[in-house]
């Protein structure tokens, strides 16, 4: 019995080791049990095979998705299937959905989502940029604050051609809440900078409360604003988004549940 088993546990030992070596994980962990499962059910070797090549393309899959959400550095994960399109009368489903399969990334087209806050602008961005993702996308997320914080930082360290290089390598970027905080001359100038380098290279999603005409607030400079509006309205995909606060509606429903209570 021992001179039967002992060829097993070596041959298995040998396997697991070059297994390991060809860095096929999936294979390593299901082989002797999809070995077990096909002995029993009576399949053949090609079926055995095929069941674990299957196994490690799925996971491997899997992983992939999970890497390029993890580089997106998205703030909270949420989907398209979980926003509710009847709070809101623009835009429509049907032509969120259409955009989120991806079009307008191979043709390095912008996405300018427009309306007050509370009305799921960083939701449905969030959604088409997983959407994405799962498509073998490279996805990163900016707050517009936030990137102007790290445009500054670049350029003071004098990496600015390195982050903008950086950056282009990416096929989509979304750029939310732009409008929330004016920038200073400094500020507006690398933004500018930024989507120039973008235009036409790399798709963008940007999430923004102010009307078009309002963005000088936001840059200071009429011209650099007319000349950024030029180039992300170009071929871009306009959404304006028009109903109630989401966050108002949450707000009334709580008061409402006290009452009642």
């Amino acid at each position: 019995m021992d001179a039967v088993l002992s060829p097993t546990k070596e041959t298995n030992m040998l396997l697991d080791t070059y297994l390991k070596a060809l860095r096929l994980p999936t294979f390593l962990q299901n082989h002797r049990k999809f070995a077990e499962e096909a002995a029993q059910a009576n399949h053949t070797f090609d079926r055995f095979l095929l069941a674990l090549a299957e196994q490690e393309v799925v996971q491997r899959e899997r992983n992939r998705i999970a890497r390029c959400i993890k580089a997106a550095r998205f703030p909270v994960l949420k989907e398209l299937a979980t926003f509710d399109f009847s709070c809101i009368s623009s835009p429509n489903k049907q032509r969120v959905i259409e955009l989120a399969q991806g079009n307008h990334i191979r043709k390095a087209e912008p996405i300018l989502m427009v309306g007050n806050p509370g009305l799921g602008k960083t939701h449905v961005a969030t959604g088409i940029a997983l959407a994405a993702c799962r498509q073998g996308c490279k996805v990163r997320f900016y707050n517009a604050a936030g990137l102007v914080n790290e445009l500054i930082q670049a350029q003071d360290a004098h990496r600015l051609p390195k982050f903008l290089a950086t950056t282009l390598r990416q096929h989509l970027i979304i750029l939310d809440e732009l409008g929330f905080i004016p920038f200073s001359s400094a500020g507006a100038q690398l933004i500018f900078q930024f989507c120039s380098a973008l235009y036409e290279r790399v798709a963008m999603v940007v999430t923004t409360n102010l009307r078009f005409a309002d963005w000088t607030q936001v840059f200071g400079d009429e011209q650099l604003t007319a000349a950024l509006l030029d180039r992300l309205t170009h071929r871009a995909h306009i959404l304006e988004f028009v109903g109630e606060s989401y966050r108002f509606r949450e707000r009334m429903q709580w008061e409402a549940e006290q009452t009642d209570g």
